[in-house]
């Protein structure tokens, strides 16, 4: 019986390895808590408007902010206009932790989805929503078992229990 238990365990850990493994952290200036995804998806934190040429230089054709305009530092308008300068899209769907809006996931799903935007670079504040979001679109587009999306949601950076709550409900409600 125990070495069930300790096969069990050891294949549970094999199989969340790629999912943890699949995300990329690295170093890049102007740009808190980067990583990459895959080829199509890379995520972050809060973006220098300067940083938005070396997201052009990575390969990305646009950028989804999710951060609210109100948020200190959030730099909107300075970011849309230092995007398309670099030539990127820019996409900004403004979700609000404290008060989520499946408006706004449901936006955020049809545009990650839309190939004419990736590679997509998509951030927030410190990467946490974007977590929440990218497990969201794991689960119900790349049918994921919702373990295996967590764990990559949190190898982003998703760190807020009220926005994983929000998340797991949203992917009850939509499968």
């Amino acid at each position: 019986m125990t070495m069930r238990i300790a096969l069990a365990v050891l294949f549970a850990t094999l199989i969340a390895l790629p999912a943890a493994a699949q995300v990329e952290k690295k170093e890049v200036a102007g740009i808190r808590n980067y990583s990459r995804v895959d080829a199509t998806v890379g995520c972050g934190g809060a973006v220098d408007p300067a940083a938005m040429a070396s997201l052009k230089k990575e390969g990305f054709v646009s950028v989804i902010n999710l951060r609210l305009p109100t948020e200190e530092g959030a730099n909107v308008d300075a970011g849309r206009a230092a995007a398309q300068t670099a030539g990127l899209k820019y996409i900004h769907l403004p979700f609000n932790v404290a008060a989520p809006d499946s408006k706004v996931v449901d936006s955020f799903l049809a545009t990650v989805a839309d190939k004419s935007n990736q590679p997509v670079f998509i951030h927030c504040g410190s990467a946490s929503r974007v977590g929440g979001m990218w497990m969201i679109k794991r689960v119900l587009q790349d049918k994921w078992m919702l373990d295996r999306a967590m764990t990559e949601a949190k190898a982003i950076g998703l760190n807020n229990a009220q926005l994983e709550a929000f998340a797991v409900q949203y992917i009850k409600s939509h499968q």
